[in-house]
């Protein structure tokens, strides 16, 4: 099957051995940060290393377990050991599994370091991470994100052909939608149209399509609604999702009729500290700098206390994970990571503006995942 958008046959999957120098990479990693280990539970850490996708809202324990010295070891309810069996890393791990009415968290401890410090997957329950503290009361853990903020945060080509398929297919829908008419349309039904846009070119799954229009635009994270979008509105167009097992997410302002002097201003401000973040991409930039230059140009501007959020967070196969643009993180960008910048004004009670690329940091600078125009669309 060929993606719908351009006709081009899917990359081939992720291979055994692929996961296993993926596994082999984090428990190594994992050595060098002074851990004993990982502990991985259901969620996107476990997908990524072992392509094993088991439903995250279980109760049943179920963990991978990575040391430097030992076989990687997947622990699995006895119910869901063929699953996991069929998984496509599964051959670069050992299975084992519990049966119900077995202690799960005594089979763990049989693969943990009675006195060992572990990062443990962010995703991971609460009842989870209790019962191995009781199992072994002299172990320690770690956010995964704090312990290794670096995990999946750098993306090799295969990856990077992914993401940019996604960027190009959020693109399309973006170019189809402009098509539709807004005026006198519920933010409910763009929002539906831009879903089935998203589905149409290639996307599995769709993350968030947020429509703010008007007033609904000054906040940033808007559940498209009930709202009826008039003429005169600035609509802020937020989605993504899925592709090829990678995220997008894109953000595009447009403007129903002619806009104002004020909202051509401060469509432009924006659009310039977007281009600002992204001209300051390169590697050994710490990733706070980045939202410093774009948080300076709407600074300068006047409109420094409406720009509310961070500049921008990284992207594979989530839509937000490390690394994060945001003063404080002093991590440097390196080749290979990808992130969005994603700068906003938001005048409550009136409009908000938002223009969002995905960018990949490059050996000289960045490169955008994203390629529709910055400038004010006017829509009908």
């Amino acid at each position: 099957m060929s993606d719908t958008d351009t006709g081009t046959p899917p990359p081939a999957p992720f291979t055994r051995d692929d996961y296993a120098a993926r596994m082999a990479r984090a428990a190594r990693t994992a050595a060098e940060a002074g851990l004993a280990g990982l502990v991985v539970m259901p969620g996107p850490d476990l997908a990524w290393l072992t392509g094993y996708l088991p439903t995250a809202t279980t109760e049943r324990l179920t963990l991978l377990v990575l040391d430097p010295d030992r076989e990687p070891t997947l622990l699995v309810p006895a119910l869901e050991q063929g699953d996991a069996a069929a998984a496509p890393g599964a051959g670069a791990v050992a299975i084992g599994g519990w049966k119900d009415g077995q202690d799960p968290y005594a089979a763990a401890a049989a693969l943990l370091r009675p006195e060992g410090r572990y990062g443990i997957s962010d995703s991971s329950w609460a009842q989870h991470l209790l019962g191995l503290q009781r199992a072994l009361p002299g172990t320690a853990y770690a956010a995964l994100s704090e312990a290794l903020p670096m995990l999946r945060a750098v993306k090799d080509a295969t990856e990077l052909e992914r993401l940019a398929a996604a960027g190009a297919a959020a693109d399309a829908a973006y170019e189809d939608v402009l098509r539709v008419r807004f005026a006198g349309r519920r933010e409910s039904e763009i929002a539906a149209d831009l879903a089935a846009l998203l589905l149409e070119h290639g996307h599995s799954q769709v993350d968030f399509t947020v429509v703010g229009s008007g007033p609904n635009g000054a906040n940033p994270h808007h559940e498209a609604g009930e709202r009826v979008i008039r003429d005169g509105d600035m609509v802020v167009l937020d989605f993504g999702g899925l592709k090829h097992g990678y995220g997008s997410d894109t953000t595009r302002t447009v403007h129903v009729g002619e806009p104002t002097a004020e909202e051509r201003r401060v469509h432009d401000v924006v659009r310039e500290a977007q281009q600002a973040g992204f001209e300051a991409v390169r590697p050994g930039v710490a990733c706070q700098q980045v939202d410093r230059v774009a948080r300076s140009v709407i600074d300068q501007a006047g409109y420094g206390e409406y720009f509310i959020h961070r500049t921008g967070h990284g992207i594979g196969v989530t839509t937000h994970e490390p690394p994060y643009l945001v003063e404080g993180e002093e991590l440097p960008l390196v080749p290979g990571m990808c992130f969005s910048i994603e700068p906003g004004i938001y005048l409550p009670g009136r409009f908000g503006v938002r223009i969002e690329d995905i960018v990949v940091c490059t050996e000289d600078g960045g490169r955008r995942l994203n390629g529709t125009p910055h400038g004010m669309a006017v829509v009908a």
